[in-house]
């Protein structure tokens, strides 16, 4: 975590968020630390989860449906939004494999680029199994 002064519910945060490989809501961080913190209120998780975003100590996913997802793992690579549960879920693509679509856009782009977000949208497995009984 960067400089910042440490609080028992932002360190639970970060180790709620460190030990889940799914991508929750504000809500269900909530949801799941009023378990350990039962006077905890919506607010100050949202509070801290903006702040951690912000200095990029975890990843904010917006959706295109509006939905805000949080991710622990901030090294680059990207995600999938399934367009039926709205289930959030890293896409296992190389750096490799993406690299030559980055430098068409560097190239094609007169600025300097600093960072991207892509998101791609799909069915999970479970959300296209069901479709297919």
């Amino acid at each position: 975590m960067n400089a910042l002064k440490s609080s028992r519910q932002r360190t639970a945060i970060l180790e709620y968020l460190a030990n889940t490989k799914e991508h929750p809501t504000a809500d269900t961080i909530y949801e799941n630390l009023r378990k350990t913190f039962p006077n905890i209120s919506l607010g100050t998780v949202y509070r801290n989860l903006n702040l951690l975003a912000e200095m990029h100590d975890i990843i904010k996913i917006t959706t295109e449906s509006g939905g805000v997802r949080f991710d622990y793992d901030t090294s680059p690579h990207y995600h999938v939004v399934c367009s039926s549960c709205g289930k959030v879920e890293d896409l296992k693509i190389s750096e490799k494999a993406i690299k030559p679509f980055l430098e068409k856009v560097n190239q094609s782009y007169d600025g300097t680029i600093e960072s991207h977000s892509i998101l791609f949208y799909g069915k999970c497995k479970t959300c296209s199994d069901k479709d297919h009984k």
